[in-house]
């Protein structure tokens, strides 16, 4: 039963590693159009 552990282990840092590259995808195109407001 020991691979049901890897298969969770496995699928919860996928999906964390997903959520954190969105989160910083928008977290950077966010400060971008904030510095193109400063600018403008």
């Amino acid at each position: 039963m020991w691979y049901f552990t890897w298969i969770l282990g496995l699928g919860f840092a996928l999906t964390f590693g997903i959520l954190n590259a969105l989160w910083n995808e928008f977290s950077m195109s966010d400060a971008g159009e904030n510095d193109l407001e400063i600018d403008g």
